[in-house]
C-alpha cells in the first residue's frame, strides 16, 4: 500500500484544506476552542476511528488516538493542528496527518505493535489565540501553572477558563498530568521544517538535533493620549514615537548578536487615526543559541526599549509572557532514527515544537520535512508531494523499529 494522495497533496491534508481558511490574511487561521480548531479536532476523530483508534482527551484539551489500548511505554507520535494567524496549510497538521498515514501503512502490510502507541494532538501549540506556545503540552509536563492558564484572556476579553469549560474542558481540570505523562516511552513530532536547512543540505529529511532557546516579551509603552491637530510636536509624550525606536533597537540588537528577535504584533490605545495614542503595547519574540545568550539579548533589548521610552517623555514596562530553554534532542534516540533512515542528516531548529516542552520528560525526537522555499507561517510554507511521502515513510519505519 502506498500512500493516499488526493488531488496532488496527502489526502488528510486535502480533506482538511478548507477548514480555516482566512480570506483577510490568506492562508489559515486555526485557534483553539474557535470553529476552524472544533471542526478539525472533529475531523481527526473520525479520522482515527476509520483506523480504528480510540480516541479520548485529556484533561487540557490535548487529544490522544489509540493503536489497541492506552498503556505505559507507548510510542507516541503527532503534531498540532491550529495555526498563527493566517499561517501555512503544513506547519503542524503535516505531522498529525503523517502519523495517520504511517500507521495505515502498517496496519495494511500486517504489521502489530508489541507496545501501545498513540498519535496525539496538542492544543494551542502556536499560542495564537492565548499568547502562550505549547499550551497543551506546558500543562501536562507542568511547565505552566494552571491558575495562570485559566487566567488568560484572549483578543475578545474570554478567558481560557471561559472557553475551555464552553467546550467541555473543566478548567479545573487544567493543570499537570502525571498520569498521561507516564503513558509517554517515547514521543516523536514529524513536521515541516521552516527554514532552509534542508534545502541547504540537499536532502528532503532531517533529525532534530536542537532548539534555540526563546521566549516572548510583552512590552507596554505609556505616555500622554492627545488631540492629533491640536498638540505641538514639542508638547507630546507619544508612545508611539518611543515604541518605533524601540523597536529598531530589537533589530539592531539582535543583529549585533547574530540573534534573533522579533517584533510582530502591536495595539494602540485607543486606536484612533486623529488621536495621539495614550498607550502602545508590542510583542517580542526572542531567540539564541543558548540560555545566557537569549536572556542577554532581552536585558540589552530592555534598557534600549526604556531609554526610547524617557526620550519620548514616556515609561516602558517589559514583562515574560513565556520561556523555553534550550533543547537538546535525546541523543541515543536521535542517532537510531538517523541511522535506521539511511543516515539522514542532523539539524537544528530556532522554532519551538511541543517535542521540545517534553524533551525535558521523555526521551523525545524530531523528523523534519523539506520546505523548498524556506518560507513558513506564511500562506508561502510548502512541501512536495514527494519529500511528504518520504516523511511518512521515514515515520512508519521509525515506529516499526520502535514498536
Amino acid at each position: 500500500m502506498t500512500v493516499a494522495v488526493t488531488a496532488g497533496r496527502l489526502t488528510g491534508l486535502h480533506e482538511i484544506a478548507d477548514v480555516g481558511r482566512d480570506p483577510r490574511r490568506g492562508g489559515y487561521s486555526r485557534h483553539v476552542w474557535e470553529p476552524a480548531d472544533l471542526e478539525l479536532r472533529a475531523w481527526f476523530a473520525e479520522r482515527a476511528a476509520r483506523l480504528g483508534l480510540t480516541v479520548e482527551s485529556d484533561r487540557n484539551g490535548n487529544l490522544w488516538a489509540w493503536w489497541g489500548g492506552p498503556g505505559h511505554d507507548a510510542v507516541v507520535v503527532g503534531s498540532h493542528l491550529d495555526s498563527v494567524p493566517g499561517g501555512g496549510e503544513f506547519d503542524g497538521p503535516l505531522g498529525v496527518v503523517s502519523a495517520l498515514d504511517a500507521i495505515a501503512l502498517l496496519q495494511a502490510s500486517g504489521f502489530a505493535p508489541s507496545r501501545p502507541c498513540a498519535v496525539v494532538v496538542f492544543a494551542e501549540e502556536e499560542g495564537s489565540r492565548f499568547g502562550v506556545a505549547c499550551l497543551g503540552s506546558r500543562l501536562m509536563t507542568g511547565a505552566i501553572a494552571a491558575d495562570r492558564v485559566r487566567a488568560l484572556v484572549d483578543a475578545d476579553g474570554v478567558t481560557l477558563a471561559e472557553a475551555a469549560e464552553a467546550h467541555g474542558t473543566p478548567a479545573r481540570h487544567l493543570g499537570r498530568d502525571d498520569e498521561t505523562l507516564a503513558r509517554i516511552g517515547v514521543f516523536i513530532e514529524l513536521h515541516v521544517e521552516q527554514g532552509r536547512g534542508l534545502i541547504d543540505l540537499g536532502s528532503p529529511l532531517a533529525v532534530a538535533s536542537s532548539i534555540l532557546a526563546h521566549g516572548r516579551w510583552r512590552i507596554d509603552v505609556t505616555g500622554e493620549g492627545n488631540h492629533a491637530g491640536t498638540t505641538a510636536m514639542s508638547d507630546r509624550r507619544d508612545p508611539m514615537v518611543a515604541a518605533a525606536r524601540g523597536i529598531l533597537a530589537v533589530r539592531d540588537a539582535a543583529a549585533r548578536r547574530d540573534d534573533r528577535a522579533t517584533i510582530g504584533r502591536l495595539h494602540a490605545v485607543p486606536g484612533g487615526t486623529n488621536v495621539i495614542p495614550s498607550r502602545v503595547t508590542v510583542w517580542l519574540d526572542a531567540r539564541s543559541a543558548d540560555d545566557g545568550d537569549a536572556r542577554d539579548l532581552v536585558a540589552e533589548i530592555t534598557v534600549h526599549v526604556q531609554d526610547a521610552a524617557i526620550a519620548e517623555g514616556c515609561t516602558a514596562t517589559v514583562t515574560e509572557e513565556s520561556w523555553s530553554g534550550e533543547v537538546r534532542f535525546d541523543p541515543a534516540l536521535r542517532d537510531r532514527l538517523a541511522a535506521s533512515l539511511g543516515g539522514i542528516p542532523a539539524l537544528a531548529t530556532g522554532a519551538g515544537h511541543d517535542a521540545g516542552t517534553l524533551a525535558g520528560h521523555v526521551p523525545t525526537a524530531m523528523l523534519f520535512v523539506r520546505n523548498p522555499s524556506g518560507i513558513s507561517h506564511s500562506p508561502d510554507e510548502h512541501a512536495t508531494l514527494d519529500d511528504c511521502s518520504a516523511g511518512v515513510a521515514a515515520l512508519r519505519d521509525a515506529l516499526r523499529g520502535l514498536l
